[in-house]
């Protein structure tokens, strides 16, 4: 295979080099077809043919339902790590040693304390406030408490603001629902470990003593494990993009957050929660819904199930249901919502149908399951997103400035009206 592209515009050719990943995946770069051509661009609404970037992090390969963290495979990961261990390879590389996940795990925990004056902000959000507004506006907030700049080359200040990032915002997060809630804030208790701390500041209360349950502390930690990264979707990208300007690790977490929120991206598994509810609210008769859902005339969609990038089984989703099945058997619930959804489940994994099309059930078909299990409300599944995507966003912030990248600004074809004369208000 040649390694130049060539392109042809009204008779005149463009040599453009060929670069290869180490996947064997193929680009044409063109970062100088502008230049070379004399203003020529590409259009690609969606950026879903362009690479916006060269990275070492996360391996997808859609088709092939392959997913994979600085070259684990995720099956290997969620069976034989943590979450904790997999956010420092993420973010870092390679999997720590003892001693440098002793000190990843130590540091955070010496920076899971918030600022007393941030209460003041949360208490100015109303109870009906969605929970991930109000992260993604204390996100933001925590710049004002941490002023100065990061020096990116500076090894000491960019693992503080690392760790200082991955102890502030699950707090936050716990934050959130504990203002919907309308309830006492908790904070972390350094005897646990992360999942776990996780939990008892979201779950706690000051009447009782908590204790973790470690059927599902391993659903919860497996399910973020699943979340750290993939690749350059929506919120990724806008991490990259806003840090591209030197924005600061809070300012482009925040914008990630904002991003996340949108039904799109990280509303997938609350979307499924509530079709399962729309269905009971019919009557809970499924197979009325599965022909629906086969019926190309009928608007109604099955949530949860295919991938618009997985063309084969979701990876993420293999993994997942032996935790949710886990899951569900230890806590016993009797929740007609997850009964609705074991029976789609059961249909979409043995009905030609579903099968012929690859319509089988994906992360957010199961992740939507085990949050509503645990009892964590509706509004906050994509907060939990968050925080499993938490590691990914800080990795791709850390790698695009170690890379000096330049500052992200996307091109446009104009299609408006030439140029046009002024004509005062009194003659128009």
């Amino acid at each position: 295979m040649s390694d130049i592209a060539i392109l042809e515009v009204d008779g005149k050719k463009y040599e453009f080099p060929i670069i290869r990943g180490t996947e064997g995946e193929v680009a044409i770069d063109i970062k100088k077809l502008r230049g070379s051509t004399e203003g020529i661009i590409t259009i690609d609404p969606g950026y879903k043919n362009t690479g916006s970037c060269q990275s070492a992090i996360t391996f997808l390969d859609g088709e092939k339902g392959i997913l994979r963290y600085r070259g684990y495979g995720l099956e290997d990961l969620a069976e034989n790590s943590n979450f904790l261990e997999v956010a420092y390879l993420v973010i870092f590389g390679e999997l720590p040693t003892k001693e440098q996940f002793i000190k990843f795990d130590n540091t955070i925990k010496s920076n899971s304390l918030i600022n007393e004056e941030m209460k003041n902000i949360l208490d100015g959000f109303p109870k009906s406030a969605h929970p991930m507004g109000i992260l993604s506006s204390l996100t933001s907030a925590l710049t004002a408490f941490n002023p100065k700049s990061v020096d990116v080359n500076d090894e000491e200040q960019m693992y503080n603001a690392i760790c200082k990032t991955m102890a502030k915002i699950p707090v936050l997060a716990a934050w959130a629902l504990k203002k919907i809630k309308g309830r006492s804030l908790n904070y972390a208790d350094n005897s646990m470990n992360y999942i776990e701390n996780i939990m008892k500041m979201m779950f706690a209360i000051p009447t009782e003593k908590y204790k973790t349950n470690p059927i599902v502390a391993n659903a919860l930690d497996q399910l973020l494990i699943l979340h750290v990264d993939h690749e350059q979707n929506c919120s990724t990208s806008t991490v990259r993009i806003v840090g591209s300007a030197h924005s600061g690790l809070f300012a482009s977490i925040s914008a990630g957050v904002s991003a996340l929120w949108g039904p799109l991206h990280g509303g997938a598994n609350q979307a499924v929660i509530e079709m399962l509810e729309s269905i009971i609210k019919d009557g809970g008769d499924v197979e009325k819904y599965i022909l629906k859902a086969k019926d190309k005339n009928d608007p109604f969609r099955l949530m949860g199930f295919g991938h618009r990038v997985y063309k084969n089984f979701d990876p993420r989703a293999r993994i997942i249901k032996k935790a949710a099945d886990e899951l569900l058997e230890n806590l016993g619930i009797d929740d007609p919502v997850l009964e609705i959804a074991k029976h789609l489940e059961e249909v979409a994994l043995k009905d030609e149908y579903f099968v012929k099309r690859k319509l089988y059930p994906n992360v957010d078909f199961y992740s939507g399951i085990i949050y509503r299990a645990l009892g964590i409300p509706t509004d906050m599944f994509t907060v939990m997103f968050a925080i499993g995507r938490l590691p990914g966003w800080i990795a791709q912030w850390r790698e695009m400035r170690l890379n000096s990248e330049p500052i992200g600004r996307p091109r446009q074809l104009y299609i408006g009206e030439n140029q046009r004369d002024f004509v005062p208000v009194s003659k128009r």
